[in-house]
């Protein structure tokens, strides 16, 4: 299983920090999710040597609409592992669905944003992973948190429904911030996710990044092969 970070200047604590609390929590790996306009400096091969743990680069757009997006996300696929965009409202919601070389679509009801049937649909059918982002339910309370329960039911829902590709991060800005995964587990059984269903979004992130990682070496290897970069194998 893998946690997905924000680390400084993004966050409060450095990549090595936050690589070394996952480690000693039980994760197999973090996804370093900084957003493009505060993009961490590290060396992943040296935290990996050091502690033990996978560390995937990775980079999360942050737009203020559907072009700078798409501007963003050609100028980083070729650079980086993981990509996600930051979405929220609508449109950006229906770009990152709608383009196969995203990887993840974060933060998808956030800032009064709404996913619904057809953006679901779209996602499976471009392998876009939805976020299932439980900060607001360990760092929130009142109607804030009954908003996001309200929010991660719906999404549940429609991805199961849809069998559409999602992942699951607490989204940790600190090293404070990790929670284990038997945390993350025993929390989605009580908000209504099963730890199954827990566990499975957060070894996804680790399944993304294998695959990204292959078809990287594939297309170095084989300039010149016709697939699409971040097309499914058949």
């Amino acid at each position: 299983m893998y946690e997905a970070v924000h680390a400084r200047p993004d966050g409060e604590s450095t990549v090595a920090r936050l690589a070394e609390t996952a480690a000693d929590y039980g994760f197999e790996g973090v996804v370093v999710r900084n957003h493009h306009d505060a993009r961490a400096d590290y060396d992943a091969a040296a935290i990996r040597e050091e502690y033990g743990i996978d560390v995937v680069e990775g980079l999360e757009i942050r737009a203020d609409d559907p072009q700078e997006a798409s501007g963003s996300v050609g100028n980083y696929r070729t650079t980086e592992t993981v990509l996600g965009v930051h979405g929220g409202s609508n449109a950006l919601n229906r770009f990152a669905v709608e383009n196969e070389k995203v990887d993840v679509l974060a933060h998808p009801m956030a800032d009064g944003g709404d996913v619904n049937h057809v953006l679901v649909k779209a996602a499976a059918e471009n392998g876009v992973r939805l976020e299932f982002t439980l900060s607001g339910v360990l760092r929130s309370s009142g109607g804030r948190r009954v908003r996001t329960l309200q929010s991660l039911g719906k999404l549940e829902e429609i991805v199961t429904y849809y069998d559409a590709p999602y992942v699951v991060s607490a989204d940790p800005r600190s090293h404070l911030e990790v929670r284990a995964p038997r945390e993350l587990k025993a929390l989605g059984e009580e908000i209504g996710l099963s730890s199954e269903f827990v566990e499975e979004g957060l070894t996804e992130w680790g399944r993304l990044a294998d695959r990204n990682r292959r078809i990287d070496s594939e297309s170095f290897i084989e300039p010149g092969v016709q697939r699409g970069r971040y097309e499914e194998e058949p």
